[in-house]
């Protein structure tokens, strides 16, 4: 069955940066594009970041564009997300998402950034 586990989330101060990894298991990982998607409390969901197969089509939401990198490692079946310049506002749980046709299918179980002063 697919697994998706993140890790790298953390407590961090503004202006500081943070690396979130997604290891992948249970399904060919170098066939499918993959998001980053976020939610922060009492907030919905937020798509932050895609990636395509090869890492060669990339977009991000204007909210992390600049500041945020999408980046995979097929041979290891793992996604990361590095974030830079991070901001209060980026809180929140992000989640490794395996794409199905343009949509959202199989999630991981997240990991809490927090940016506090």
């Amino acid at each position: 069955q697919v697994q998706l586990v993140e890790s790298g989330g953390g407590l961090v101060q503004p202006g500081e940066s943070l690396r979130l990894s997604c290891v992948a298991s249970g399904f060919t990982f170098a066939r499918y594009w993959m998001h980053w998607v976020r939610q922060a409390p009492g907030k919905g969901l937020e798509w932050v970041s895609r990636i395509d197969e090869w890492g060669a089509v990339i977009d991000y939401a204007d909210s992390v564009k600049g500041r945020f990198t999408i980046s995979r490692d097929n041979a290891k079946n793992t996604l990361y997300l590095q974030g830079n310049d991070l901001k209060i506002e980026d809180s929140a749980v992000y989640y490794c998402v395996k794409d199905l046709v343009g949509g959202f299918d199989s999630w991981g179980q997240g990991t809490q950034v927090t940016v506090s002063s």
